[in-house]
């Protein structure tokens, strides 16, 4: 498994609110973790880099033949969301602060992922783009209530009001999905200012063209730059192709 990570502060915004990384242990078990900080003036670079530092220490002590993977990855979830909190509640200026947070296990060729806000992940084939997480977010409350359309919730004035997310919550629980790595294969996991300016079928595109991993990637992050470039844009993007480099 090969993995690239890329971020970048976007052309409208003076700070990146964006933390991503990838840890990769002695046993080979890779970690991928996406936080996309909340709150502006209220510190949302400090909620999502709490996040990530976090993650990186408990993941360092995780004992899979102590605790299953999904419940390390909640206790995870719920010991970040409290340190959020209280940083939040006793530093002045980081009020409400929060973060979305994906964080995607994997031993081989099987995964989990866990997941709360509304950065995303993708996993793409030759054939298809599937989007494994669904967005914590207000319009697909209103999708599945009947209310609205997808093709209306693309443009919804409040397309970007979450409904649920990191450090602003007394307790969190993630949403789970089990997932399997196959040969030829990637997966996307991205904040929303990369899944908000480029389309499944030019993700793909770009994907299985003639590039190398790191060049996908940067590019990945470019075009969506000059599709508008508002918002913080960040990724990982693991392959299992053996023959890229």
């Amino acid at each position: 498994m090969k993995f690239v990570v890329e971020t970048d502060v976007g052309l409208k915004r003076t700070v990146n609110e964006d933390r991503v990384d990838v840890f990769v242990r002695d046993d080979h078990r890779l970690l991928a973790v996406v936080a996309d900080g909340m709150g502006g003036h209220n510190a949302g670079d400090v909620a999502s880099e709490l996040a990530i530092s976090e993650f990186k220490k408990y993941f360092t002590t995780y004992n899979p033949a102590v605790i299953k993977a999904k419940d390390w990855l909640t206790y995870t979830f719920q010991s970040i969301n409290q340190s959020i909190a209280r940083h939040s509640s006793i530093n002045a200026g980081c009020e409400g602060m929060g973060t979305t947070l994906i964080a995607g296990l994997f031993d081989k060729h099987k995964g989990i992922i866990a997941h709360v806000g509304d950065s995303r992940v993708y996993h793409i084939t030759k054939e298809k783009v599937v989007q494994i997480t669904r967005d914590h977010s207000y319009v697909n409350v209103l999708i599945d209530s009947g209310e609205i359309s997808e093709e209306q919730a693309k443009t919804h004035p409040k397309k970007n009001v979450l409904m649920k997310a990191i450090g602003t919550e007394q307790t969190i629980q993630p949403d789970f999905y089990d997932v399997e790595f196959i040969p030829n294969s990637y997966f996307l996991f991205c904040t929303d200012g990369l899944s908000n300016k480029l389309s499944e079928t030019f993700i793909q595109s770009l994907l299985y063209s003639d590039k190398t991993l790191e060049e996908k990637a940067k590019n990945l992050v470019e075009e969506a730059i000059q599709s508008g470039g508002e918002d913080n844009i960040s990724l990982v993007l693991l392959s299992n192709n053996e023959e890229e480099v």
